[in-house]
C-alpha cells in the first residue's frame, strides 16, 4: 500500500514548521516551513507530482528562502544609527566651522548631517581656524569636540 501525499500534508507541515518557530527562535524553521507551503502549492497545481519531486521541491525552495534571507534581507534590516557610541559614532567626521574659538569660547562647527542628534558642537582646536574652514574629530571631551584643520590638497 503506497502512501499519498495529498497538498494539505505539506501545507500542515509548513504551518508546523512557521510554528516551530515561536518556540525555537533561530529564523531558519521559518523557511524550511515556507518551503512546505511552496511544495503544497506546487502538488496543489500538479496533483500528480511524485514525491521524491515533492522533496525535492520543498529542499530547494527552503535553502533559496533561507539563503536570500541570510545574503540579502537580513543585512538590510541591520541597525546602522550610532546611537550608545558616541566616540565612535563621532570621530573622523567633517564639518565646517561657523564661529571660531575666542578666549573663554568655544568655537561652533556644523555638520552637513547631525551627528549623534545635533548639527551644531562647539569645539577646541590646537591651531588658529576661521569660519568656512573644514575640520575633522579627532576626539571628544564631554560635549565638547576636539578637532583638528582638514589639510588643503595643493
Amino acid at each position: 500500500m503506497a502512501i499519498q501525499i495529498l497538498y494539505w500534508h505539506w501545507l500542515i507541515f509548513g504551518m508546523l514548521l512557521i510554528m516551530a518557530e515561536l518556540f525555537i527562535p533561530s529564523f531558519t524553521i521559518f523557511w524550511f516551513g515556507l518551503g512546505a507551503i511552496i511544495s503544497s502549492g506546487a502538488l496543489l497545481v500538479f496533483p500528480s507530482l511524485a514525491l521524491t519531486w515533492q522533496l525535492f521541491i520543498w529542499a530547494i525552495a527552503s535553502c533559496v528562502f533561507t539563503v536570500l534571507w541570510f545574503k540579502y534581507f537580513k543585512p538590510l534590516m541591520t541597525d546602522r544609527t550610532k546611537a550608545g557610541i558616541a566616540k565612535e559614532a563621532i570621530v573622523g567626521e567633517s564639518g565646517q566651522v561657523i564661529k571660531t574659538p575666542a578666549e573663554k569660547n568655544r568655537g561652533i562647527v556644523r555638520f552637513t548631517t547631525p551627528l549623534l542628534g545635533a548639527d551644531e558642537w562647539p569645539f577646541i582646536c590646537n591651531e588658529p581656524v576661521t569660519p568656512g574652514d573644514r575640520v575633522y574629530v579627532k576626539d571628544i571631551s564631554g560635549n565638547t569636540l576636539i578637532v583638528e584643520k582638514k589639510k588643503e590638497m595643493s
